[in-house]
């Protein structure tokens, strides 16, 4: 299970994507190995961390989704990394289960300081191959529109609040925008990000629960690139292949590796946002975006970059991605093949 970060980048910005080798409703777990993600993030300077697609309960509970337990105990887990000190000073987008309005979601909860955000449910759901989402979750159609949500009393203890915005709407910065995109919405022709993006949101999260498919990743990588240019098995019979990424302006700048072994693995990257406001100077696209529709902003008053009156260390500067790119490391189709069936097998 992974997760990437599209076009992360008035100086720089510190962001990092995880794979964690999840497993279905092992909370305690779970919750062991977000956290120490988390922990691995802040260690790096991040101020934004994003993890994989329900990473809470686990990507393959299939039925359990329809449980109510499965549900209460996301909240519980979540009650205790808003509790932690390792979530305070960095963004958190985390994945669970929300029921609202009696309807079940499968949704990024976005935190920080001990306050939930923005929860966001994912929109167009996969439901073809071994996908079988609207079995368990129904998919938000209202685009653009936001409602209030009421909080569990677990949560409220935390939090201080009792409702939090939930729907489609993006989160604003002292400096930047960032928007979120769940798995299957990359791969449809209108993707959300296209238009957040001419919104002038400058940074996308995408967190997936994607399994492996021979040669899959030279997809996702095609995608992931096209869309800032304009691990583990988890108790199904499925096997997910890791390999998160973070790219830039149609360039990778980081990747995790794949069929690896580790429980936890964190991905990260320093990136300049104003190699993203300069790379859409372009007469054309900024016709487009004058004329986009308004999503809603969550106002907060944080910043995720570092500006020019903050201390710039030698290193912070080496580590500025800039123009920079990494070569995607693909394995050969016999390679896949026996990584993954050796991979299977160990889980």
């Amino acid at each position: 299970m992974f997760t990437y970060i599209l076009d992360l980048s008035n100086v720089d910005t510190d962001g990092t994507t995880t794979s964690l080798n999840q497993w279905a409703l092992d909370f305690q777990g779970n919750l062991e190995r977000i956290l120490t993600s988390i922990a691995i993030a802040k260690g790096r300077g991040a101020t934004l961390r994003v993890g994989p697609e329900l990473e809470i309960p686990g990507y393959g509970c299939l039925d359990h989704f329809l449980e109510g337990d499965t549900v209460l105990h996301s909240w519980e887990v979540l009650a205790k990394i808003l509790s932690s000190e390792e979530t305070m000073g960095i963004v958190c987008d985390i994945g669970m289960p929300v029921v609202h309005k009696n309807v079940i979601y499968n949704c990024r909860v976005i935190i920080h300081d001990r306050k939930i955000l923005l929860i966001r449910p994912k929109m167009w759901m996969a439901n073809d191959g071994n996908y079988r989402e609207l079995r368990f979750f129904t998919p938000w159609i209202k685009h653009r529109q936001w409602e209030d949500h009421y909080l569990p009393r677990i949560i409220q203890a935390v939090t201080g609040q009792t409702k939090v915005p939930f729907g489609d709407a993006v989160v604003s910065t002292l400096d930047t925008c960032f928007g979120v995109e769940l798995c299957e919405e990359l791969f449809t022709p209108a993707s959300p990000h296209i238009l957040m993006g001419l919104d002038g949101v400058e940074i996308f999260s995408n967190s997936s629960g994607s399994h492996h498919e021979l040669r899959k990743l030279y997809t996702r990588v095609e995608l992931i690139k096209e869309a800032t240019l304009k691990q583990g098995c988890d108790g199904d019979r499925l096997y997910y292949d890791g390999c998160a990424l973070i790219a830039v302006n149609g360039r990778i700048v980081a990747q995790g590796s794949q069929f690896s072994l580790n429980d936890v693995e964190v991905v990260s990257a320093t990136v300049d946002i104003e190699d993203v406001r300069a790379h859409r100077a372009k007469s054309s696209r900024s016709m487009q975006a004058a004329s986009a529709e308004r999503y809603h902003r969550i106002e907060v008053p944080f910043a995720l970059t570092r500006g020019k009156f903050d201390e710039i260390t030698e290193d912070d500067s080496l580590s500025l991605v800039g123009n920079n790119s990494v070569d995607v490391r693909f394995h050969s189709p016999e390679e896949e093949i026996a990584y993954a069936s050796y991979s299977f097998s160990f889980c």
